[in-house]
């Protein structure tokens, strides 16, 4: 099992898309006139690319000009000091083929605030994660001291 310089597992791609495949609530971050901006999403996995659905607006805009975009998951116990995350960085686009609309249509996946929308796909070209176990949150806190 390969660790980064934190003592955190470094996770595969095939393990961060299993974790990906989960219902979560993801964060997009995206550039917004030269600025950083992170909004949260629901979403779901799309023929192995990120599916979300929107109304018009900041992120459908910034996807139609194909924006490069960082896509975040996780899931963290702040308790047990456990957890994953999972990074996602590849071009946003918006699904306009009929057939391709459609078939995203039919994805399992509900709008948060309206029925209608558009759907964006993020392609999962660099994918990366981390686990945190408490077994390495501990040895980072005795080496901390």
């Amino acid at each position: 099992m390969a660790r980064d310089r934190n003592g955190l597992e470094i996770l595969g791609r095939e393990e961060c898309l299993n974790l990906l495949a989960r219902p979560a609530v993801g964060r997009i971050a995206l550039s917004v006139g030269a600025l950083p901006v992170v909004f949260p999403v629901n979403f779901t996995l799309f023929d192995g690319d990120i599916l979300i659905r929107t109304a018009a607006g900041t992120k459908l805009r910034a996807a139609a000009a194909n924006a490069v975009v960082a896509f975040e998951v996780d899931n963290v116990d702040p308790i047990d000091h456990t957890g994953w995350s999972v990074m996602v960085q590849g071009v946003a686009s918006e699904i306009t083929d009929e057939a391709t609309v459609e078939r995203a249509h039919r994805a399992p996946l509900v709008p948060w605030a309206r029925q209608n929308g558009c759907y964006l796909r993020i392609t999962c070209q660099v994918v990366s994660g981390r686990r945190l176990s408490g077994a390495a949150a501990s040895r980072n806190d005795q080496g901390a001291g």
